[in-house]
């Protein structure tokens, strides 16, 4: 064996099972902690498609990292099983509108998911069919495999057309679907999605209504503690849960966060070449983490968005300080000369607004209304959570 520098670290083994702390990781039921209720309420929602009778329809609601993916999948999993005791076929598609934003690609993702085409002898490409093939192509799918189609939309706020909700929730009504039923399960972060919709729309998709509120550090300390086994035998401290639980508790009570902290903390034992996961790796994985959760938020956010952002962070460094405030026609003003950097046309300042709320709701930006004076009415003063730097560093990253 040469001298040569071994890339691979030293032989100190920090996980055991890594797998346990990746989001999209789906635990076995009693690894889903505090959430009895909510698995409860979903299930009653769709049990009727167990016997092969259309499920109510679905909305969730809550916080980022509360759980509400995680229960819909587990919970329409077990109903597949459930329905083969009753000699009942049942499909589930899942949607990640935040990816699959427009109709036509939500469509063709479902369509893509409950196939199988040796069985149909149905394709769906990913382009180059019209939004009514691809429904024409899924319902034919749905009625030829299944008794009971369930499909998931989850962050369907993002999504740029409420057609497809018209379309899914009305399929049996409308006669698209006949030897078959269909059940949606809308998954949301923001509680007054359903004000937004159509009247038509609400009445046939607001069936069940269910909030999910935010875990407390109890919850999440035996949601750490659940997957723990992540980890080898001996390698956590006993300081190293409770603190991310802490931190994850103080920061709006998101269970995803503080498992990617866990997981952050002990990749940077491994980079260390430590033998244990100590509290002051907690705290190096928890700017680790705010970094990463702020790079993938502006990733996922329209072009607008960023520029609005990146003119906030440009104000708050010539203001010389990392929490002063900016008034929003400040961040307007700027934000145009962006847009006129980049060529492209600005949003109204109306539309602007409803972006910096929009950001308030993510925790970047903080909002407080504050008062002119008698006769001049208030005005709106915005503040950065995070540094700046990092803010712009994240807009030109994400370009």
């Amino acid at each position: 064996m040469s001298d040569a520098t071994d890339y691979f670290g030293s032989e100190n083994e920090i996980f055991q099972n890594k797998e346990l702390l990746q989001v999209s990781h789906l635990p076995d039921g009693d690894r889903i902690i505090g959430r009895e209720d909510e698995l409860t309420n979903l299930a009653n929602a769709i049990k009727p498609a167990t016997r092969g009778n259309t499920p109510n329809n679905v909305l969730v609601y809550g916080k980022t990292g509360t759980g509400k993916s995680l229960c819909s999948k587990f919970i329409t999993n077990q109903a597949i099983e459930r329905a083969k005791n009753n000699e009942v076929s049942i499909g589930v598609a899942y949607v990640d509108c935040l990816q699959e934003s427009t109709e036509t690609q939500a469509v063709q993702s479902t369509g893509h998911q409950l196939n199988e085409q040796d069985e149909t002898g149905i394709s769906i490409p990913h382009s180059g069919l019209s939004t009514s093939e691809y429904y024409r192509r899924l319902w034919r799918i749905v009625d030829s495999r299944y008794d009971v189609a369930l499909i998931i939309l989850d962050e369907v706020d993002k999504i740029e057309d409420d057609d497809i909700l018209m379309q899914l929730s009305r399929a049996v009504e409308s006669g698209k679907l006949t030897e078959s039923t269909v059940g949606v399960i809308g998954i949301s972060n923001k509680v007054r999605y359903k004000d937004s919709l159509d009247e038509r729309i609400k009445s046939s998709l607001c069936e069940r209504e269910y909030v999910f509120s935010p875990y407390d550090a109890n919850q999440i300390r035996e949601i750490l503690r659940s997957r723990s086994d992540a980890f080898h035998e001996g390698v956590l401290e006993d300081g190293v849960v409770p603190r991310v639980a802490a931190l994850a508790a103080r920061e709006h009570g998101d269970a995803r966060k503080a498992i990617d902290i866990l997981r952050f903390a002990g990749e940077i034992a491994e980079e260390n070449d430590l033998e244990s996961v100590t509290e002051a790796c907690v705290d190096q994985a928890h700017e680790r983490e705010e970094t990463s959760r702020l790079a993938e938020l502006i990733s996922k956010s329209p072009s607008h968005a960023k520029l609005v952002l990146e003119a906030m962070a440009l104000l708050t460094q010539q203001k010389e300080g990392d929490d002063v405030p900016v008034k929003t026609n400040e961040a307007y003003d700027l934000y145009k000369r962006l847009c006129d950097r980049d060529q492209s046309d600005h949003l109204k300042l109306r539309r602007v607004r409803d972006i910096l709320s929009e950001l308030e709701f993510l925790s970047i930006i903080e909002q407080e209304r504050k008062w002119a004076g008698k006769g001049k009415g208030n005005y709106m003063e915005n503040r950065l959570i995070d540094d700046p730097e990092v803010i712009i560093a994240a807009c030109n990253e994400s370009d």
